[in-house]
């Protein structure tokens, strides 16, 4: 028989030998004691864990007999384990006493008494009266027998040794030895809905639901917040972005908390009731998987054996779900800058004035030179100004672009797949005209086309937006956010049914006869010259209106003469080469009309008027950096083409205001240099681009299309601050009005602003987390409303440690105290029982004897009415197992 470290099994510790763990044997659900190194006296109770002393299994070989003769172990020992060990101090003895326990300090170790054991059964049924007595004597001996060395050996508490595999029964609480104090459980078992526990877990999944409910909505709905976040209101972005978030995390930490609870509560009640199939431990991680998601990979075996049950598979989506609910939040609930959808409303814009009212245009413009300065031109020379610089800067964009057509070989001879015209409006918007009424220049040239000659007519018509719905978009009566309002983030997109400006260029290639009846030096009366031009038209004997004059042989292409009830225009001069000159004859004209000689001696006439049509939109999109307008014509698709809500409204009516204004135009671009022979820069350009064929040029823009693009800032100018129908309504008698009124005007319009929703289609996903959370929360309110209360949790850390540790040691958890249990120890079923007599709870195998024994030679301290705890327990484990 050989022993641990050389020493008999009667020998105690030397005195200065420190206690080594390895001179112990002790299995993976054992608890391990050690004997005092002397003993104590009689009147020192035995000390050790309350309750009872956990014993582990044993070998028939290697128990201890109820006298020191017949006291020995056989065997060696082979294997060792893990346990746990309360290390609270002892109480000290009298000074005089050499029986007294020894201290932590003393480097002795703790040994505890020799005790009688129970042999292991060796049948089904066990005389527990005959074990009673067993531990009677032994305790009797010990006290007589005094401190002997001898009985003070190491305790070996060994449950893999060979008996215990042989044993058909688990231990029990019957295993171990009585004691004066048991672990008597102090409160119920059962809380009721009074209690504050109950009524905080209620509380919480009531808030859980109702908050996780709404998230759902929100995201469902997807609502927009308008002016309730901006930089301006109350609740900023930032503020809004951050409010959100909190609440979603405590959406996710009070559904987590709820959640642990409502499997607590389902696997404790289960593992109560005996009809039950228990717990498994595999089960008991469910909380581990929604408090730390990591445990699904690092502990994968239990997600193996219990993920694919029904509660399993609960718990797994609610872990996932609590993983990014979050995240769900923040994609399909927290506000965000996002594009609305398309919405139809009435605008309002300020009107002030007739269309092309030129004194009107003269008065907005802003110069330092006022009215009081120069009472006579102060408008004029700033409108000049003006149409100059935004004429030439639309101009000198348009040329650009045509540059880029030829260089990458784009060019086109169809007019609406050529360059579109542009424009500036305040610096920051940029215009886009469109193309209308595209008429075949070959098919019109070829028309009027008399006597062989091949004349070449260019009848081109550009369509320019509605200026006005600049400043209404602008306007607070129409509580549209502006870029601005949202940290220069916001943008807005706005298509208004408003009529839009054109202007008609037609241009026609004329021989020097056909001017005559024109040119004024080609009259009889002017004897081939022209004196004193610079005072054109005054004193050169025009006829006055109605004389229609003598007829040309363009009448009916321009629509000249008593039939058209238009007198043709009057020329001073004939241009020379490169140069152009302008007509201002007429009474009440409707065009203007521009006369350019290019350098073969060919002329070119172009007339110029300006009508508002009923077949286009104006499209504005606004942004921090600019906007831009456009106008949208000939869409057979588009709802808010003017003449869809006006269908009474007529096309093409003629603005003859703007002639005013065109003339003030002409003269600050120069057009009518050409009188002096001045040769000015514009006119050359303008010369160098007439035709020389009965077709457009794919690599050069025409004369009548570049007079349009010239033309373009009139349209805007004329505009603005006018009507959005196609008529002055106000009094006939002023074209302009002392105070601006609101007229309204259909338009369509989407906005960005902070809303909520995914900004994705992929982000869609996230809808599956939220309708599980709200889902999960309604099961569990409801459980939680039909169970009336709450039971103790079992699945808690601090209350399965205590269950656990006040329990008996099982043969199902052999070798896994070090390593953890592996296999299908993680599947073994598992109950909760309770020892009727000693009202002691402990958590069994669900394979084990009866834990209710009776054992009448054992006297207990306790009334033989039955308490409320085991009236509780007796309910809760009587009931029928659920589906969970």
């Amino acid at each position: 028989m050989s022993y641990p470290t050389g020493r008999s099994p009667v020998s105690p510790p030397l005195p200065n030998e420190a206690s080594n763990l390895s001179d112990y044997t002790v299995d993976s659900n054992s608890t391990f004691f050690d004997s005092p190194a002397t003993a104590p006296t009689p009147g020192y109770p035995v000390h050790h864990r309350a309750g009872y002393r956990r014993v582990a299994s044993f070998n028939q070989d290697t128990a201890y007999h109820g006298t020191e003769d017949t006291r020995e172990r056989s065997g060696s020992i082979q294997e060792q384990g893990l346990g746990i060990k309360n290390l609270k101090p002892l109480p000290s003895s009298s000074p005089g006493d050499s029986s007294s326990f020894s201290t932590p300090a003393s480097n002795k170790a703790f040994l505890s008494p020799p005790f009688a054991r129970s042999p292991p059964p060796a049948q089904s049924t066990t005389n527990y009266g005959q074990f009673d007595d067993a531990l009677r004597e032994g305790r009797d001996a010990w006290q007589n027998n005094g401190p002997a060395a001898e009985q003070y050996q190491p305790f070996t508490a060994d449950s893999e040794t060979e008996s215990l595999r042989k044993t058909t029964h688990a231990p029990t609480v019957e295993s171990f030895e009585p004691q004066e104090s048991w672990c008597k459980t102090k409160r119920q078992l059962h809380h009721g809905k009074g209690n504050w526990l109950a009524i905080s877990v209620l509380v919480l999944s009531v808030y859980s639901t109702l908050l996780s409910g709404l998230w759902l909505a929100t995201a469902i709905i997807k609502p927009r917040f308008n002016h309730r976040i901006t930089n301006t209101s109350s609740l900023r972005p930032a503020t809004a972005s951050l409010l959100s978030a909190a609440i979603a995390k405590s959406i996710e930490l009070s559904f987590v908390t709820v959640f642990v609870t409502f499997l607590g509560q389902v696997l404790s009640r289960r593992a109560l009731v005996k009809k039950s199939r228990g717990i498994t431990i595999a089960e008991m991680s469910f909380r581990s998987w929604i408090m730390q998601p990591g445990t699904l990979i690092t502990h994968w075996e239990t997600v193996r054996y219990a993920a694919l049950t029904f509660l399993g598979l609960i718990s797994l989506l609610c872990a996932v779900t609590a993983m990014f609910y979050t995240t769900a939040s923040d994609a399909l609930v927290a506000p965000k800058l996002r594009m609305g959808r398309w919405e139809q409303r009435d605008l309002y814009g300020k009107v002030a004035s007739d269309f092309a009212s030129n004194p009107y245009i003269q008065t907005q413009c802003k110069t330092p030179i006022s009215v009081q300065i120069d009472p006579t031109s102060s408008g004029s020379t700033c409108i000049a100004i003006q149409h100059n610089g935004q004429a030439y800067h639309n101009y000198m964009q348009y040329l650009t672009n045509w540059t880029t057509s030829i260089a990458r070989g784009t060019g086109s001879d169809d007019l609406s797949q050529r360059p579109i015209p542009l424009g500036m409006l305040y610096d920051n918007t940029t215009i886009e005209g469109s193309w209308i009424h595209v008429e075949n220049v070959t098919e019109a040239s070829q028309k009027y086309s008399p006597d062989g000659y091949k004349r070449i007519v260019m009848n081109v018509t550009m369509a320019m937006p509605h200026a006005g719905v600049f400043a209404a978009t602008r306007d607070a009566i129409n509580r549209i956010m502006q870029p601005e309002d949202l940290e220069g983030l916001g943008e807005y997109q706005v298509q208004a049914s408003v009529p839009s400006p054109v202007t008609n260029v037609l241009c026609a290639t004329m021989r020097k006869e056909d001017l005559a009846p024109m040119v004024y030096t080609e009259w009889p009366e002017s004897n081939g010259t022209a004196s004193n031009l610079t005072g054109w038209p005054s004193g050169f004997g025009i006829p006055l209106w109605p004389s229609y004059m003598n007829s040309t042989p363009v009448d009916d292409l321009f629509g000249f003469g008593e039939k058209y009830d238009r007198r043709h225009p009057v020329f001073s001069k004939h241009p020379i080469a490169y140069n152009t000159v302008m007509n201002f004859t007429g009474w009440y004209p409707d065009s203007i009309y521009i006369l350019a000689a290019s350098a073969t001696g060919e002329f070119a006439m172009c007339a110029m008027k300006v009508s508002l049509t009923t077949n286009c939109s104006t499209k504005y999109n606004a942004s921090l950096k600019g906007g831009s307008m456009s106008a949208h014509c000939e869409d057979p698709k588009d709802s808010l083409a003017y003449g869809r809500s006006q269908p009474n409204a007529t096309d093409g009516v003629i603005k003859k205001n703007w002639a005013s204004v065109a003339t003030e135009w002409g003269l600050a671009l120069s057009l009518n240099t050409g009188i002096t022979d001045a040769a000015a820069s514009n006119g050359r350009l303008l010369s160098q681009l007439i035709p020389t064929s009965q077709a457009l040029d794919p690599s050069l823009p025409s004369i009548a299309e570049a007079l349009a693009v010239l033309s373009g800032n009139t349209l805007l100018l004329s505009s603005l601050d006018t009507p959005f129908i196609h008529f002055w309504n106000y009094s006939t008698t002023v074209s302009t009005l002392a105070e601006p009124q609101y007229q309204r005007f259909p338009a369509k319009l989407r906005y960005k602003d902070y809303a909520s929703g995914g900004t994705q289609r992929w982000q869609g996903i996230f809808y599956v987390v939220l309708c599980l959370t709200f889902a999960t929360n309604v099961f569990c309110l409801g459980y939680f409303l039909v169970r009336h209360g709450l039971v103790t949790d079992f699945i808690e850390p601090q209350n399965l440690f205590t269950l656990s540790l006040n329990s008996p040691p099982s043969q199902a958890l052999d070798g896994a105290c070090g390593g953890g249990p592996e296999g299908e120890q993680l599947i073994m079923n598992w109950h909760v029982k309770m020892d009727h007599e000693r009202e002691h709870f402990y958590i069994q195998n669900g394979t084990g004897p009866p834990s209710i024994i009776r054992r009448p030679t054992r006297p207990l301290d306790i009334e033989m009415d039955t308490s409320p705890i085991v009236n509780t327990y007796t309910k809760l484990s009587s009931r029928h197992s659920s589906i969970l």
